[in-house]
């Protein structure tokens, strides 16, 4: 195993210098899911909650938040993102809300933690939204689902979360 790239040789934290890397295109996609009662899906489903369209508004919470990922994690690159989606599945048979993103950037370092970040507050949003009627929603699963570009190569996550 490699070792950490966001430390110096003392152990301190450290921003990554990317300036002599290649700029190529890198695409990252990410997953998570939101589990909750059968009754909060339906909720959301019919469009019936009085705070609006839940649906719609984590998927805006989710690309705004892959856009501002420098400002939440502090060792990340700002990025120029050329497009990021965000993704959400009803899944009615594991009472679950399905949270996808994907997020492309022509540039000099990848763009997992956008990915991720876009993921993460989807799904806090959701849970935001939904809370008054269900508080025992639970949020797992995000994880790095594939990567392309950059010198590391491509991956792709060999087993389910």
């Amino acid at each position: 195993m490699s070792k950490l790239t966001h430390l110096d040789s003392k152990g301190n934290a450290k921003m990554v210098d990317v300036g002599d890397k290649q700029s190529t295109q890198r695409i990252a996609l990410a997953s998570g899911r939101v589990r909750m009662a059968a009754e909060t899906l339906a909720l959301i489903a019919a469009g019936g909650h009085k705070k609006g369209d839940v649906l719609a508004i984590a998927r805006i919470a989710g690309i705004q938040a892959a856009k501002s990922c420098s400002q939440l994690i502090p060792l990340c690159h700002p990025l120029m993102l050329s497009s990021v989606d965000v993704d959400l599945e009803l899944d009615s048979d594991n009472s679950q809300v399905i949270i996808t993103s994907r997020c492309k950037v022509n540039g000099p370092t990848g763009v997992e933690m956008e990915a991720l970040t876009a993921v993460s507050v989807a799904a806090l949003t959701i849970y935001d939204m939904c809370k008054a009627v269900d508080k025992d929603m639970v949020i797992e699963g995000i994880s790095l689902q594939e990567k392309q570009g950059g010198k590391s190569g491509h991956y792709k996550r060999s087993m389910a979360v």
